[in-house]
């Protein structure tokens, strides 16, 4: 028997066969289809979500606001866009101009830069400039200039001049820690550095990190500070944190790159790299002084040995001894347990995993 429907045609019900019908049945099924191929959301579409879902619920648009702490023009504008449908349209929009300014350079001056920079290939765009100028009897810029040589890849050595313009780029994209806004919770950030120990001949490395928030510490040894070992210790600390890092900071060592990058990407949770400037130990203070307490309370106090087995046992004890027991004077004399314990309900390290 077909179901009723309130949805007609010519003033009578409409019904397909086999008693589906429209509102009963097909459209359920294409939102169940849509939602189901809905593509992943960043987390600011995710977050945006929660705002809609929120008001669906309460159905007051000014309690939505003050519950996320957003503006109403704010949410105004996201609810314009926002469609049920396509979760994609909560997704951030390029700024990018949909006309973009386009070298104003004409195929005549672009052959006649060419024909220059082959002649004279060790000169500079603005030694160019005024050759050009001399030769033709019209003014064109360095900027075009270094166009055209950008463009033809006219470089007196191209593959050492690319090589250099990788890295540029490369630093280009390290977030500095400068740009951070930290925030007071544990995990928001983790500073990470490397302690060098000189042993008669021989060389040690300690991986050591601590929380910007509630300074739980945690350090390991090792024979060189690869990029392998580093991804090892990563490994190590994302167990004992329970995956919640956000933000993560290092310096510019060849030992955080590599292995390093590359676990970072494939980790199921995002993290955030942050890096700090070269040659500035400011922006790392407090690993820099939890290296200090390291050297002072734990290593010249004759616990130091070459056996990085032996060692790391012993460094583990003192991290449960750092973490559970020993008062910090910038918590306020508690542990950073007891600090974390106070603000927060999950703990995210345990002694018994501090020995993995």
């Amino acid at each position: 028997m077909s179901h009723k429907t309130t949805l007609t045609k010519n003033g009578r019900p409409f019904y397909l066969s086999y008693g589906f019908h429209v509102n009963g049945d097909l459209l359920p099924l294409l939102r169940m289809r849509n939602h189901f191929n809905q593509p992943s959301l960043s987390k600011e579409a995710k977050l945006r979500l929660k705002w809609m879902d929120y008001y669906s619920k309460t159905g007051n648009i000014a309690l939505t606001c003050r519950y996320f702490g957003i503006s109403r023009k704010t949410f105004y504008c996201w609810l314009k866009r926002y469609n049920p449908y396509h979760l994609k349209t909560l997704e951030d929009r390029s700024r990018a101009p949909i006309n973009r300014r386009k070298p104003e350079i004409t195929p005549l001056q672009e052959l006649r830069v060419i024909k220059l920079r082959k002649k004279y290939i060790r000169y500079s765009k603005l030694k160019l400039a005024v050759i050009y100028q001399r030769n033709y009897q019209e003014k064109l810029s360095s900027w075009k200039i270094q166009r055209v040589i950008q463009k033809h890849h006219l470089y007196y050595l191209p593959v050492k001049t690319a090589k250099i313009q990788k890295k540029r780029l490369s630093a280009q994209k390290k977030k500095r820690i400068t740009k951070l806004k930290k925030e007071q919770r544990t995990g928001f950030l983790i500073y990470a550095d490397v302690v060098v120990i000189y042993w008669n001949s021989l060389k040690r490395y300690i991986f050591t990190v601590i929380d910007f928030y509630s300074k739980i510490a945690f350090a390991r040894m090792y024979t060189t500070k690869s990029s392998k070992n580093a991804q090892d210790f990563l490994n190590r600390l994302y167990y004992l944190y329970q995956g919640k890092i956000e933000n993560l900071q290092t310096d510019n060592g060849s030992e955080f790159q590599g292995y390093f990058e590359k676990t970072i990407q494939q980790l199921p949770q995002t993290i955030q790299r942050y890096f700090s400037r070269p040659h500035t130990p400011k922006d790392n203070p407090i690993n820099e002084n939890f290296n200090g307490t390291l050297q002072k309370e734990f290593i010249n106090l004759g616990n130091f040995t070459p056996d990085v087995i032996i060692f790391n046992k012993r460094l583990t004890e003192w991290l449960i001894e750092y973490n559970f027991n020993r008062p910090h004077q910038t918590l306020g004399y508690q542990t950073p347990i007891e600090f974390h314990f106070q603000h927060h309900k999950v703990l995210p390290m345990y002694p018994s995993s501090a020995n993995a």
